[in-house]
């Protein structure tokens, strides 16, 4: 474990990052962040993976509901202005590469959210992405385990930890479904109340979760995981929750034994939402409609939509069946080493006028 930073009453009045105490404070983090980037670098090249460099300006930065982006404009030659964005994800960009024929590619991106931060989250941060055609998503929940035990190696650490929560990042991870996790956590059958939005607010009112008017079957099913079932997952061990309700995955493809829910999955460890994961959606039409429907919750929820990234659509229409995964290295960096915030492992924090601590 590193020790905690060398002065907390410096940290009490904010001060700029390159300040040298505050920089003191954060630098063996860093340099164990560095460790941990190499050794996944490493990890993904053993592998037979190609690394790729997606463009961050995008027509659309992603069609998700609640994820929000960096608006900007392209100006052309002619001087005609264009609406672009930062991409939220590389995902486009790289399933684009897999409908152009390669098999195995990783990123490590810089990717921009708008709307996010605090202890576990940044307006900019880095991505680890990456994707296996003619894989099942099983693959790459086991390559999401192993990399979570090379960063822990690469930072000599024999224990992840987040406010005082630990978990063993080379101990055989738990595996549950979502359903099972709503039934043992919260006390909810999900099953039950799939697409029944009365259903689970009743259910979800029942065992003392706060259900409002206006709340949408996402938004309840939200609020359950976040408030009943998340905190729970990721202790002692990593824990891979899968098998999402299809309406939560707008990028995932049907389970076949259960077109109801999708082939989704997330890892967990301290409480902390690390990796999310799909065997990838390539049918473009049922791609279009979810992605219209999510675009309509969004205009509900937050008055806005963002374009559809029609070169996407036709790519997904040849792109071949494949498995991916997107893992937040800061974040892994985080509890691999111990920092109390996601500011400690950042080089260069975007500043959002908050005190880290």
């Amino acid at each position: 474990m590193l020790p905690e930073p060398a002065s907390r009453a410096r940290m009490t009045t904010p001060s700029p990052f390159w300040s040298r105490d505050r920089h003191q404070d954060r630098r063996p983090f860093l340099i164990r962040r560095n460790r941990i980037t190499a050794a996944l670098r490493q990890w993904f090249a053993r592998e037979g993976f190609v690394e790729v460099e997606p463009a961050a300006l995008q027509v659309s930065p992603g069609n998700e509901a609640h994820l929000h982006a960096f608006a900007t404009e392209l100006i052309a030659p002619s001087g005609e202005r264009l609406p672009r964005y930062l991409h939220t994800s590389p995902e486009f960009a790289c399933k684009k590469l897999l409908a152009a024929g390669e098999e195995k590619i990783v990123a490590f991106a810089r990717v921009f959210r708008n709307r996010e931060r605090g202890a576990l989250h940044a307006p900019e941060f880095t991505m680890v992405e990456w994707y296996r055609a003619d894989a099942p998503y099983e693959t790459v929940i086991d390559d999401c385990l192993a990399l979570v035990a090379e960063a822990a190696r690469a930072a000599e650490s024999s224990v992840l930890t987040y406010r005082g929560r630990e978990a063993d990042p080379f101990a055989a991870a738990e595996r549950l479904s979502v359903a099972e996790a709503f039934d043992r956590f919260a006390g909810i059958d999900l099953m039950a109340a799939l697409d029944d939005r009365d259903a689970l607010a009743g259910a979800a009112t029942a065992h003392g979760i706060r259900v409002a008017p206006d709340d949408s079957w996402s938004d309840i099913f939200s609020r359950v995981l976040v408030e009943r079932v998340e905190p729970c997952l990721g202790l002692a061990r990593p824990s891979v929750l899968h098998s999402y309700p299809v309406s939560e995955a707008a990028l995932a493809r049907p389970k076949p034994s259960e077109p109801r829910l999708a082939e989704r999955f997330e890892l967990y460890a301290c409480g902390v939402e690390l990796a999310n994961g799909f065997g990838e959606l390539t049918d473009p039409g049922q791609q279009r409609r979810r992605f219209a429907a999510e675009m309509d919750e969004k205009m509900r929820v937050y008055s806005e939509r963002y374009p559809v990234d029609e070169d996407f659509l036709a790519a997904l229409a040849v792109m071949p069946p494949a498995s991916g995964v997107a893992l937040g290295l800061d974040r892994l960096a985080m509890l691999a080493t111990g920092a109390p915030h996601i500011e400690f492992v950042q080089w260069n924090p975007v500043d959002t006028g908050e005190d880290p601590t």
